[in-house]
């Protein structure tokens, strides 16, 4: 399948995935082709299920309104160091009790959560929302349906659910555990059980939630939740603080798209990203990022320039230059993603 984590420059750095297949004499040719018996594959399965990596330390949440809370994660990609915590989470305490927007990328974070959660309120969870199909964001529904019943509402739009039921979501808990070598064993993978639509509210006695779904950004399935009296819209990894954002399995016209839409219908906002801290600038500042690279690889194409020509003139473009030196995972990927961005720039012309 086409890889889509958030973290591909990892992969060269990270080292390979642990087996838990030891044959006692036994040559990697005879090891190799024993995990091709189905047999074997499920009790290598097993195995990982079984054995479960170290818990994650605490990081204390952080109050971004009244009722609405962040546990940040201050690194961008996931190391063995920082156990897989790459991603924010979100929770929104309410009357009828805690909605979670996104979960943890792995059940040793969403378990973290939990505890952090308790140091705010008593109350249960009652719903969690997974913002988009990437691992990051949702691995962590498994702490969640431990903690409060395997009938706990996990909402997601429709082309999550389908990724992650399919090979998306095995594909992603192996990946969090080769990057952060093992730390996140144990995790399994946990489909949202509930669909959801673009305009959708729920009504949780004090609050309301307003989703929001514009097309392709990030991937073509990104939900953004407007907490509706807080004024604060969690946005996952449609627009990031100061990391670059994989664009993969998105589009940078339809990021802009989005960004313009949503800022339409939301209004005045604090929006709190999946990447980095809240910011009511933040829209625009990552949209003028996101700009910086895809409008000169249009200039590009309409000059009938090259690729290289085009990378030059991102790279010198005020938006980007700006960020080159602190934006985390900018040397490794703004290549690949200028590339994406002159392809899609090429696509828009013809």
């Amino acid at each position: 399948m086409p890889m889509s984590p958030d973290a591909s420059s990892h992969l060269q750095a990270q080292p390979g995935r642990r087996s838990f297949l030891r044959l006692a004499g036994g040559s990697a040719l005879a090891a190799a082709g024993l995990a091709a018996v189905p047999e074997v594959r499920l009790l290598a399965q097993q195995a990982q299920d079984f054995i479960v990596g170290p818990k994650v330390p605490d990081v204390a949440p952080q109050q971004v309104s009244q009722r609405v809370w962040l546990i940040h994660a201050r690194d961008g990609f996931p190391t063995a160091a920082n156990q897989g915590l790459m991603a924010n989470i979100v929770f929104v305490v309410t009357k009828q009790g805690v909605v979670m927007l996104d979960s943890g990328c792995s059940l040793q974070i969403g378990e973290m959560a939990i505890r952090m959660i308790r140091t705010v309120t008593d109350r249960p969870v009652v719903a969690v929302f997974n913002s988009h199909y990437h691992g990051d964001h949702w691995l962590g529904n498994h702490a969640f349906v431990n903690a409060f019943g395997r009938d706990l509402p996990i909402h997601a739009l429709a082309h999550t659910r389908e990724q992650i039921a399919s090979t998306e979501g095995s594909a992603w808990r192996s990946m969090m555990e080769r990057w952060t070598q093992g730390a996140t064993l144990g995790t399994q993978v946990v489909v949202p059980n509930r669909t959801v639509e673009h305009a959708q509210r729920f009504d949780f006695g004090d609050v309301q939630l307003r989703l929001h779904h514009y097309g392709t950004a990030h991937t073509p399935s990104d939900l953004c939740v407007e907490v509706v009296q807080d004024r604060v819209t969690y946005v996952g990894d449609v627009a990031m603080g100061n990391r670059i954002a994989n664009m993969d399995d998105g589009s940078y016209v339809g990021t802009l798209k989005y960004y313009e839409a949503l800022q339409k219908a939301a209004g005045d906002q604090t929006w709190l990203p999946g990447h980095g801290l809240p910011s009511k600038s933040l829209l625009k500042d990552y949209g003028d990022f996101m700009a910086g690279i895809y409008e000169p690889c249009v200039q590009a194409v309409k000059a009938g320039a090259p690729m290289d020509a085009a990378r030059t003139a991102v790279l010198r473009d005020p938006r980007v230059a700006s960020r080159a030196a602190t934006m985390q995972g900018f040397e490794n990927n703004i290549g690949k993603y200028i590339s994406l961005a002159y392809l899609e720039a090429e696509k828009e012309a013809f």
